[in-house]
């Protein structure tokens, strides 16, 4: 489906939610339909077909259970058991959310939210329902999608390689380890694992272990009880217990430490965790994927991974090609995210030169698909005219300082290190947006959560 002919209807009794998410989403999809009272709902829906509903979990009406948001997902789905609704839910409300997912709803964002995360599970939602809606047919409409339809493209030997090994391992229960640089596409890889397993329509529960510092770690993961600790408002469900029958994606656990990595394997070995503030064990039934960009091997050598742990999580490794091995992907990737861009931007689908796509095959993309991604869209939106041509694609200071690391040129007055390219790189792009992190890390080409990264490895 292209995205800017979506309709998606937003219910939720905040005046400020409806005008923020109409603010957000009026740029990518065609309609926004905001409603404040949930019994206009029906009414709603019975005007025009909306292809997302986002739903709040809770509304001030007489009902008193708290628990509004599965009354009115129960509503939908007995008008329409195929309605995709995307339920808006508090970190309190966790373990409601996902008692939402169990009765139907397709998936839930957590208050407060950040806007790109939020873009993504919509764009990945439509995206999910246009390939069902084109692969199916009366013998077909219970399949689910392949992990080429719902995650990469790829018609390289190491993606074809790749799709074979996760639809072997996807109906299995092993523990899986997805290795793999940066921007490889480890996260599509766990979300294809989970879709091809028999956990796919259970909780897909996601934690960036990256971002979780020391203090939050526990409660983020096992959960804790009111008044475990001073900001301890209310009972909390960790994502262990919100992933259990379905399964969990601990995404960067190469850079956990040594007590991070203790309690998380107490906590496979047992298959129980016990929330903060509690002495009562809360069973889990969750199918782990880790991923990570680091060497644990190496690390645990150094004493500074545990190899029990390596042996809990990694009952099967998948290592994801990076993008210079896949050879003419370069190019199928390159169409794909210019139709994606260009859609999204309003404008027509652009051609490429025949001496932009070789430009694009010798570039090494020390950043891989994301790199990818943002030179494309860059290319979309500032090129004159519907033809692009090599010199629309320009690449980032982080990106030309890792190519000239990569080459081993000079660099300014001498070879530097690649750690000294990264940390000059990064203090030039901050002080250019006056201090700015999101916008600096835009022009980086990475997250906000990996620019964080950098400043603490740099000491900056």
């Amino acid at each position: 489906m292209a995205f800017s002919k979506a309709r998606v209807l937003v219910v939720d009794d905040d005046r400020d939610v409806l005008f923020a998410l109409k603010m957000l989403l009026k740029t990518e999809v065609q309609e926004v339909v905001t409603e404040k009272n949930p019994e206009n709902l029906l009414s709603v829906l019975s005007k025009q077909p909306f292809d997302v509903v986002f739903l709040d979990m809770n509304f001030k009406s007489n009902l008193g259970t708290g628990n509004e948001g599965l009354y009115w997902l129960s509503r939908i789905l007995e008008r329409d058991k195929n309605a995709t609704v995307i339920m808006i839910t508090a970190h309190g409300e966790i373990s409601t959310a996902v008692r939402a997912l169990k009765a139907g709803a397709t998936d839930f964002i957590v208050k407060p939210w950040h806007n790109e995360k939020f873009l993504e599970t919509l764009h990945a939602t439509l995206q999910h329902n246009s390939t069902r809606k084109t692969s199916e047919t009366p013998t077909t409409a219970k399949r689910a999608p392949s992990f080429a339809d719902v995650a990469m493209l790829g018609e390289s030997e190491p993606m074809q390689e790749l799709f074979h090994k996760i639809e072997k391992i996807a109906p299995t229960e092993a523990n899986v380890l997805l290795l793999g640089e940066n921007g490889t596409g480890k996260e599509l890889a766990a979300k294809a694992l989970h879709q091809r397993s028999f956990r796919a329509s259970k909780p897909y529960v996601t934690a960036d272990l990256a971002a979780m510092s020391e203090g939050i770690f526990e409660s983020e993961l096992f959960g804790h009880k009111k008044g475990s600790f001073t900001d301890a408002k209310d009972d909390r469900v960790g994502r262990f217990a919100a992933a259990s029958t379905g399964t969990l994606f601990l995404d960067e656990i190469g850079n956990i430490s040594l007590p991070q990595q203790a309690k998380l394997l107490t906590a496979l070995q047992n298959r129980q965790v016990i929330p903060l503030g509690s002495n009562v064990p809360v069973p889990i039934d969750i199918r782990l994927i880790s991923a990570t960009n680091a060497p644990l091997y190496e690390l645990a050598a150094k004493n500074q991974f545990r190899k029990d742990l390596i042996y809990r999580i990694n009952t099967v490794e998948i290592t994801l090609p990076p993008l210079r091995e896949r050879g003419n992907d370069v190019v199928l990737l390159a169409k794909h995210f210019a139709g994606l861009y260009a859609t999204r931007n309003h404008k027509p689908i652009p051609e490429f030169e025949p001496a932009t796509f070789k430009k694009l095959q010798q570039h090494p993309w020390p950043g891989n698909i994301r790199e990818l991604q943002h030179a494309v869209e860059r290319a979309v939106i500032l090129a004159e005219g519907n033809v692009l041509r090599p010199q629309d694609f320009t690449f980032s200071a982080m990106e030309m300082a890792l190519v000239a690391n990569q080459q081993t040129p000079t660099y300014l007055d001498g070879p530097l290190q690649l750690n000294e390219v990264e940390k000059s790189t990064i203090l030039r792009v901050i002080e250019r947006h006056n201090g700015n992190i999101t916008k600096a890390a835009k022009e980086l080409g990475i997250t906000r959560t990996a620019l964080y990264r950098r400043l603490e490895k740099h000491d900056l």
